[in-house]
């Protein structure tokens, strides 16, 4: 596989995500793997929400599953999504990294290693610092980092925190990423 995105957010990421996943198009050339922070015992329905309103096709990620372009993967509730060397998916029940089960830091670290330059990789709005050290192991591994900006994010913690580690990520209004995506892929 040449090239994937990952995206992470937490409080107002579905908001922020209603924005962004809408705007790529059928054809968009790369598969795009989600974290959203939700609770445990929650099915979050989350890809059918989305499903209704891309253009992309939506599912839920399955362990051994291989991304294909054109498609977006959302993370099952209280599972940890995280990509294998061979560029495949993985389901772990490990134990919450910052709290919270899905975590965006396993997804951004997992991809980082497996994708080095082939991975962008985008924190949105949320209100704690998962998914910061993530950040910076992508940007260490020659991957696109973009921080949706925290001025105008819903909750600015989660994107300040991922610039504090990351500061030459690139920041972004949340209705500037799409186009930005199309652009980089």
């Amino acid at each position: 596989m040449t090239g994937m995105v990952v995206i992470g957010g937490s409080a107002g990421a579905v908001q922020a995500l209603l924005t962004l996943l809408p705007a790529l198009p059928t054809d968009f050339p790369r598969p795009v793997l989600i974290v959203v922070h939700v609770p445990p015992d929650h099915d979050h329905g989350l890809a059918a929400l989305f499903e209704a309103r891309c253009a992309m096709q939506v599912c839920e990620a399955e362990d051994k599953m291989v991304p294909v372009p054109g498609t977006i993967y959302f993370a099952p509730a209280n599972y940890h999504l995280l990509v294998e060397p061979d560029g495949s998916m993985a389901l772990s029940a490990d134990d919450p990294v910052n709290h919270s089960r899905p975590a965006i830091d396993p997804l951004f670290d997992t991809a980082a290693d497996a994708l080095r330059s082939g991975l962008i990789a985008i924190l949105l709005t949320g209100a704690n610092h998962d998914g910061a050290e993530g950040l910076r192991a992508v940007a260490r591994a020659g991957g696109t980092t973009i921080v949706e900006d925290p001025a105008t994010a819903r909750v600015p913690t989660m994107p300040a925190a991922g610039l504090a580690r990351c500061p030459d990520a690139t920041r972004l209004a949340i209705d500037a990423i799409a186009p930005s995506l199309i652009r980089l892929a």
